[in-house]
């Protein structure tokens, strides 16, 4: 996460100041390595970054289709998003 976090001090998106395909690529490994190991607040770009997904009428609509198959995930699911 640390990495990350140096990134998203330069941009808003992951490929610059606008949502793209390469948002569309690091949002699922985003949404589910915080289920795995939450993001800590000391990552306030990194945590903004994912709230701004989720944020996303496109996103939401795909977390919320997936939410009836969370308890196939291995690692067990959160009761969050």
């Amino acid at each position: 996460y640390a990495w990350l976090e140096g990134e998203w001090a330069r941009r808003t998106w992951a490929a610059g100041d606008g949502f793209t395909m390469a948002d569309c690529a690091a949002a699922p490994a985003l949404f589910y390595a915080d289920w795995t190991h939450p993001i800590a607040a000391s990552y306030p770009l990194l945590r903004a970054y994912r709230a701004r997904l989720l944020a996303r009428p496109s996103f939401a609509q795909a977390v919320e289709g997936g939410r009836p198959y969370r308890h196939y995930f291995p690692l067990g699911a959160p009761d969050r998003d």
